[in-house]
């Protein structure tokens, strides 16, 4: 469930969400230092390769349901680590497998879609989960520089570029809240 909390509400890519080790996430503060990536293909000797650009490499800071998520995680794991015992590879991730190793995202695909289809829902591909959460603070106001960072853009001209069927409903709101203003309603 957390790692699905994270893709939608946090908006980290799937790579970025596969790389993520404890050492990264800060509970207390409510943040995520976004360090690395695992590549879409490889065995099982993948390794953590650099994030995807510069801007990549972020610290996001974290909705408080994120943070709940993760708790709860967090504790889950620790059981199950210890059921495992000395079977345990511990590599300090925070989404592994029962054994502590590396998930693939071919896993993470079939998990969505086993969840969507026991929900009824369309089909979606797990990037679109990072679509969906950057559509989301865009249309509660999130100011988009800030949406940019968070996302690890380059600039923020490419979330622009991205979500502008968020941005022109923006300015459609814009444009009729100051026509109230100025028509006194």
């Amino acid at each position: 469930e957390a790692l699905f909390v994270v893709a939608i509400r946090e908006g980290i890519r799937q790579g970025e969400i596969l790389a993520l080790h404890w050492r990264d996430v800060d509970l207390e503060a409510g943040t995520i230092a976004v360090t690395g990536s695992l590549p879409q293909v490889g065995g099982p000797d993948r390794s953590v390769t650099s994030p995807k650009s510069r801007q990549s490499r972020r610290s996001v800071a974290l909705f408080p349901e994120t943070v709940d998520a993760l708790r709860d995680h967090r504790a889950r794991q620790l059981q199950e680590r210890l059921l495992v015992g000395s079977m345990w590879q511990d590599g300090d991730l925070v989404f592994c497998t029962e054994f502590g190793g590396f998930l693939s995202p071919q896993v993470l695909r079939d998990r969505l879609k086993a969840i969507l289809d026991r929900a009824g829902l369309p089909r979606i591909r797990f990037h679109d989960l990072r679509h969906s959460a950057a559509t989301n603070w865009l249309k509660g106001d999130m100011h988009p520089k800030v949406a940019s960072e968070r996302l690890g853009h380059a600039s923020v001209a490419i979330t622009l570029d991205l979500y502008s069927h968020v941005t022109l409903g923006m300015q459609r709101e814009a444009v009729a809240a100051i026509t109230r203003k100025r028509s006194g309603r």
